[in-house]
This record gives structure tokens, sequence and C-alpha cells, in this order.
């Protein structure tokens, strides 16, 4: 019988920890690190162990993975103190699952190669719900024999994996995902406007492109969100605008100039300059309904 590869498992929390009871349920030993050690109780509780750092949880496992909220975070437990390349061993695969920026992600992988230590970007879109159900999408950047090693691990916690490119592809893909997101809620709140400002019902619009070719999750999942103005995430917007910032980053490492994205990013900093950071990020959608009064 083929035994499973030990887990090394970085930032159980709001995501991680779902993720990580998938794999325990699947038979995989894990070892957990955590800033606060009560936070991955739950997972020490159903058989998983714990290391004191990075560096000690690196030394016991064939495979690191790292979920963690931003890229300075993912630079430090990857390359810092006490950090993964320190404690890791020649051969060694670090999965880096968190969202954080393309250009750096390629610069870790690097020095992590100057170690012998292997590297892929593995961001995943679905939120809670999906790390609870085990249906992430995951979007892969590096080596596809590397993808190969841990595809085992990554299909029990998400139902569609991609392979998009060379380091950094899958922070790049994640990146085009949540732009797309954020414009996509300006645009459905901004047919509701239109359909409002004409005295037409804003839910039978919904209802009617539902089934055409303007159909979306967002349209779904937000587009009901914003008719009964129910914002609890989900998806908080102070994570939305994290992200945001790494596309708009990215866009000025490239030389690109996106209007679309670059309002949307600017909509969602005014969101949680607002003070409602912590609402689903589908409540944008109250700062277009403002700037459709003020112009309008």
């Amino acid at each position: 019988m083929t035994t499973q590869p030990t887990i090394g498992w970085i930032g159980p929390g709001i995501m991680g920890r779902p993720m990580c009871k998938h794999l325990l349920s699947a038979g995989f030993p894990l070892i957990v690190y955590a800033r606060r050690r009560e936070s991955a109780q739950e997972l020490l509780d159903m058989g998983a162990a714990f290391a004191p750092t990075p560096a000690a949880l690196a030394a016991q496992v064939d495979i690191v993975i790292s979920m963690v909220s931003d890229t300075p975070d993912v630079e430090a437990v990857l390359l810092g103190d006490n950090s993964v390349i320190e404690g890791g061993k020649t051969g060694l695969l670090v999965v880096d699952m968190s969202t954080i920026s393309p250009v750096t992600t390629r610069k870790i992988a690097e020095k992590l190669a100057e170690k012998g230590i292997r590297m892929l970007d593995a961001p995943v879109s679905g939120g809670d719900v999906g790390a609870i159900a085990g249906t992430l999408t995951i979007m892969v950047g590096g080596k596809a024999e590397d993808l190969d090693t841990v595809l085992p691990a990554l299909a029990v916690m998400g139902k569609t994996i991609t392979h998009i490119g060379d380091h950094g592809a899958g922070q790049l893909a994640k990146a085009c995902n949540q732009l797309i997101a954020a414009q996509t809620v300006i645009a459905v709140t901004e047919a509701f406007e239109l359909a409002k400002a004409a005295g037409v019902d804003p839910a039978k619009v919904r209802a009617a492109l539902l089934g055409g070719f303007a159909y979306s999750k967002v349209l779904e999942l937000h587009g009901q969100r914003i008719l009964t103005e129910n914002f609890q995430p989900g998806f908080k917007a102070h994570l939305h605008n994290k992200d945001m910032h790494i596309v708009t980053d990215t866009l000025t490492a490239f030389g690109l100039n996106l209007p679309g994205t670059q309002r949307a990013a600017d909509y969602m900093q005014a969101l949680v300059d607002a003070g409602n950071g912590e609402l689903d990020s589908s409540a944008l959608a109250t700062i277009v309904q403002h700037n459709a009064k003020v112009t309008g």
C-alpha cells in the first residue's frame, strides 16, 4: 500500500482549517504551525501534530502548504527567521495557497530553488463555503511534475485544479479572477440601477438574465445579495481590497493601464474606507449605488 506523504500546514485559519480537515479525513499525516496554538486545537484533536516554528515543521514533512493572509506573511513563513527555507531539506515541495503578488511569488520560488526546495503557487477561489465542501477552484503555477506530486492532496480540497503555467501563473490567474469578480459586481449593480430608474423591477430583470448570455455566478449569488441588501460575509471586503491592491500593483509591474480594473479597485477601497471592510465584498454595490445617485 502506498504511504501518503506527510504534509505540513502553515495557517489553519478560516480557509485553512476545513482544508486541513479534508486532508486528515483522507489519511494524510498532518503537522500544523500556527502563531496561536489554540487556532489549531481542533485539528490537533483530530490527530494532527503541532510544530513550534515553520522551520521545525519543514524539517519533518514531504510537502509544506501555506495559507496565510498576504504577501509579507508568505515571505515571513517561507523566507524569514525560523522559516521553511531554514528547516526544509533538498527536494521539499512548498505549495503556497495564499493569494499574493505574482511578481513576489516568482522571487520566492527563485530563492527557495537556490536551497533545492521546489515551489508551486496554488491560490484558490470558492471562499470558506468551497473550503468546507472541498469544492475549491485551484489555480496552479510551477512545474507540472511537482503538481503531479501534490495532486492527490489538492484533489481532496478542490473540484477544479488547473495547471496555468510556470511560477506565478497561478497567482496571476487569481488576480484575473478577483478583477473579474469586482467588475462584475459593478456591472450587475449598474444594471439594477438602470432598471430601477426606468421603473422596472430589478429582481425580474435578474431572473430573465440568469437564463441568458449575461448569466454569471456573480449575477446569481451576489445579485440576490444586492437585491436583498444582505451583505453578511462570505468573502470579506477588506480581503478583496487586499487582492485588488495586488491586481493594481501587478498592472504597474507590467506597464498596463486598465481603467475598468482601476475603477473597481478605487470603489473597493472606498468601501473599506467607509468602515465596511467586514461586510461581504458584494457590498461594493453600495458604492456603485451612491455614485449613481450623485451623478444621476
